[in-house]
């Protein structure tokens, strides 16, 4: 069976160590037209021994090497749906495993913890879903893998790339059992929020179970910089840094969409350092 034949109906694998959840996302992924055939395991290394079996090109009942559960370079399975928590190899060990791949399978998560997006998205998975798994969501998650087959790695089209690549990260966020990808580019400023991050951007404000730090590091080299304890901002949007009574504030945009932050005194130094080097930057390159 060729991998690569975008008109055949799609060959999915679900991984579930808890039998009633994988029945339940096996019958939800059968009862969808676009999927032709539904395989199952209860474990990882279960499940790359059925990788192995569906190697594309392979004679029809072709089964794993020797030893069982060395990985194939290609298989005719369009997309693993997998948990994260099972006992042995995890569902991100497995991901990670299958970014190895040749031309791996889109990679989509189906969990109970909301708190392992970032992770999910790092190892290139093209969806969260949360459980208890809805149909409507489901259907959202296959309609992107249909969109991005026969591409090669299929889910590198979400992945959010390593900080200080050139290329924009992609933060997921859930909302009411939905997941909405903010790019990293919309982000106006970051508000620390106890454990979690608020990302302010154009069009509203997402809530991530993110510490502020943890971005704070990762953004770095994007162009963001820490201003307070409690702010983390895109220093290209900083149109104004002034005093203002025994500190300083920085004012991002303009019009309506104009937000003014505090600058503790500690960050101030920093940020005026930085403002200075980006205008000689842009003044050089003129």
């Amino acid at each position: 069976m060729d991998s690569n034949d975008t008109t055949r109906g799609l060959v999915v694998l679900a991984v579930d160590d808890e039998q009633p959840a994988l029945e339940e996302m096996a019958f939800l992924l059968d009862d969808d037209p676009r999927v032709e055939t539904v395989l199952k395991a209860g474990e990882s290394t279960e499940a790359l021994r059925i990788l192995n079996g569906r190697r594309a090109g392979a004679p029809a009942g072709a089964g794993a090497p020797a030893g069982g559960v060395d990985l194939a370079e290609q298989t005719d399975i369009d997309a693993v749906f997998l948990d994260i928590r099972m006992p042995g190899l995890d569902g991100l060990e497995l991901a990670r495993v299958l970014k190895n791949m040749t031309v791996q399978p889109a990679i989509v998560f189906v969990t109970a913890h909301d708190d392992r997006a970032v992770d999910a998205y790092d190892v290139g998975a093209i969806d969260y879903l949360l459980k208890p798994l809805r149909s409507e969501r489901l259907s959202a998650a296959l309609d992107r893998i249909v969109a991005t087959r026969g591409q090669g790695a299929v889910a590198e089209a979400v992945r959010p790339e390593e900080s200080g690549s050139g290329d924009d990260e992609v933060i997921p966020v859930e909302l009411a059992g939905t997941t909405k990808l903010v790019p990293r580019s919309s982000v106006r400023y970051v508000e620390a929020q106890g454990d979690y991050a608020r990302l302010h951007t154009t069009e509203g404000s997402h809530l991530v179970r993110i510490p502020l730090s943890v971005l704070e590091e990762r953004w770095r080299d994007a162009g963001f910089v820490r201003i307070h304890r409690s702010f983390l901002v895109s220093l290209p949007l900083v149109t104004e840094l002034r005093l203002a009574g025994s500190g300083y504030v920085v004012r991002i945009g303009s019009g309506p969409e104009t937000a003014e932050l505090p600058v503790s005194r500690r960050h101030t130094r920093e940020l005026k350092d930085r403002l200075v080097r980006a205008t000689k930057q842009a003044w050089s390159q003129r």
